[in-house]
């Protein structure tokens, strides 16, 4: 009956184990940085793609003389190939891909200037132990 209770007690105690565990990992500073993260790349997503539509795309028009909102019609059933929107489509990846590499580059780089500073400290030599000191003394005395 005492190992019955027992079983009960550490399931209990086990269930609240976990439910601790999760807390923590939700509430963790890794999971909450992540999310700010996702958000902001979905702001900044909307940005790159503002500024391919309103202004990447419209030079490339001026310079090369092309719509970059380009449609193919495909035959006489009314279906189109909308090649101009996967052109900005790339466009987008690119711009964010050399954002995010300039972002980890700093990131990399400011790291490696703290770990600069550190090795940079010149470790101080050992102290003497009193018997040194106490032994360095008396040689003093003994040269006087």
């Amino acid at each position: 009956m005492a190992d019955v209770k027992n079983a009960a007690s550490a399931a209990k105690d086990k269930g609240k184990g976990f439910i601790a565990e999760f807390k923590e990992f939700a509430l963790k500073g890794n999971v909450m940085d992540m999310a700010v993260g996702v958000i902001i790349g979905g702001a900044f997503g909307n940005i790159v793609t503002a500024f391919t539509e309103d202004f990447i795309n419209p030079l490339i028009a001026c310079i090369g003389g092309t719509d970059v909102a380009g449609v193919i019609k495909l035959g006489s059933t009314g279906q189109v190939l909308n090649w101009g929107h996967f052109v900005t489509a790339i466009i987008n990846f690119l711009i964010m891909a050399f954002c995010i590499f300039m972002m980890v580059k700093a990131v990399n780089k400011l790291m490696s200037l703290g770990k600069k500073k550190e090795e940079e400290k010149p470790e101080e030599p050992p102290k003497p132990s009193n018997e040194e000191v106490l032994l360095t003394e008396i040689r003093d005395l003994l040269k006087k």
